[in-house]
């Protein structure tokens, strides 16, 4: 293997191409959620089964973590990228076709699994792609990725009033998407995994700091997961809005707009004070909303939730793929091993809650996770650095 520098061209081609690579992502996941009460009116699941078929999208996140480990200190991350959007679109396209719950179960884990291999990886690029830069830029990435979800709410909010089914809905965006991940895959960068780590295990506990960061991350994915999962179903009983993915597109709309202002603000306020703010304003939204469930008050609520998750995880990415002990892929895989317990755990916690009381009452105690968030960033021993370097020269890439 022979190294290479990156020029300025290359720089920009990787920049655009892992960008698209975001918009792949969240496209396809928040298409899967716009039509999630369309599905679960088709098979007549209730508030607690769905909760309960929910579960098996994270669990196929949880249990693909070391498989995704293993890869990533064997391939180069576009090549984990590129394997991980093609099966997410397969999936994503044959959700549609669910015709029994077994079946839309078995399809929920695949989904979750292929697209755990596609988001480690693209932010294992993101990453990369960052190092090339001398301010910070990684929020921008996400903040397509929340672009790109607003879209597919508003496509599917569309799709819903016109009665297109989910099977067309879902196999239409999945050709797309996968004809955008092989048009722009020779533009990301030709990482290879660090010296040295192909003789570690596949899979690697994160350690005492990276815990930290996991645990961070969990508050922030026990609210994304909720609020993909339940909003639109939060909005349609709780709020009384016919149409509840409007409450599932306000959420989508604040995201996007907290991450294209992250950048911006980490540099100005620095990371822990950004990410104090993200765990008051993640608190505040939720109880708002539960506390007060008309559609102007519960849309504010989601609102603030929605600038409150903005920055955390990709943040705590960043920091992640910093560690000293691990290369950007197995640390980003160490960490999400902690935070996507968010994603496998709370959403259908809020399920069983609201079979047992209300979804306003599940709503009120999800707020607690941002307080534990702005707990976490209060123990941070310093303030941590944004992910750009402190010169912009060229950074030396590992060929293929």
């Amino acid at each position: 293997m022979g190294t290479v520098t990156t020029d300025t061209a290359a720089a920009g081609r990787a920049r655009v191409a892992v960008t698209l690579f975001f918009l792949v992502s969240g496209f396809g996941f928040s298409t899967w959620a716009s039509r999630i009460p369309t599905i679960q009116q088709q098979l007549g699941l209730s508030e607690a089964a769905l909760g309960s078929v929910l579960l098996a999208l994270p669990a196929g996140l949880m249990l693909t973590l070391p498989v995704t480990g293993l890869l990533l200190q064997r391939f180069s991350s576009r090549q984990v990228m590129l394997v991980g959007a093609v099966l997410y679109n397969v999936a994503l396209a044959l959700l549609g076709f669910a015709e029994h719950t077994w079946q839309l179960v078995l399809l929920l884990f695949c989904f979750g699994s292929s697209r755990n291999l596609l988001n480690i990886s693209v932010n294992a690029q993101s990453v990369g792609v960052q190092a090339l830069y001398p301010r910070a830029i990684i929020a921008r990435f996400h903040g397509v990725w929340s672009v790109a979800g607003f879209a597919a709410a508003a496509v599917g909010a569309g799709l819903v009033a016109l009665g297109v089914a989910p099977g067309g809905h879902f196999l239409g965006v999945a050709l797309l998407l996968t004809v955008l991940a092989l048009a722009f895959y020779p533009g990301t960068l030709p990482l290879q995994p660090a010296a040295g780590t192909a003789a570690r295990p596949g899979f690697v506990w994160p350690d005492r700091e990276l815990v930290k960061f996991g645990l961070m991350a969990f508050t922030s994915m026990a609210c994304e997961g909720t609020m993909y999962d339940w909003s639109a179903i939060y909005f349609a009983k709780a709020a009384g809005v016919p149409v509840g993915t409007v409450g599932f597109a306000v959420y989508m709309v604040a995201m996007t707009t907290g991450r294209f202002l992250g950048d911006a603000l980490t540099n100005r306020f620095g990371v822990p004070t950004l990410l104090r703010g993200s765990g008051l304003l993640m608190s505040g939204g939720l109880l708002l909303a539960a506390l007060v469930p008309r559609p102007l008050v519960a849309a504010l609520g989601f609102a603030l939730v929605g600038l409150g998750v903005a920055c955390v995880v990709p943040l705590v990415f960043s920091m992640a793929g910093r560690s000293a002990r691990l290369s950007g892929g197995p640390a980003i895989a160490a960490v999400s091993t902690v935070g996507y317990f968010g994603f496998l755990i709370v959403p259908p916690l809020v399920g069983f809650v609201a079979e047992a009381a209300s979804l306003r009452w599940a709503f009120g105690l999800m707020a607690t996770l941002g307080l534990a968030l702005y707990a976490l960033v209060s123990r941070l021993p310093r303030p941590e650095p944004t992910a750009a370097p402190a010169k912009p020269e060229p950074t030396p890439l590992v060929l293929e």
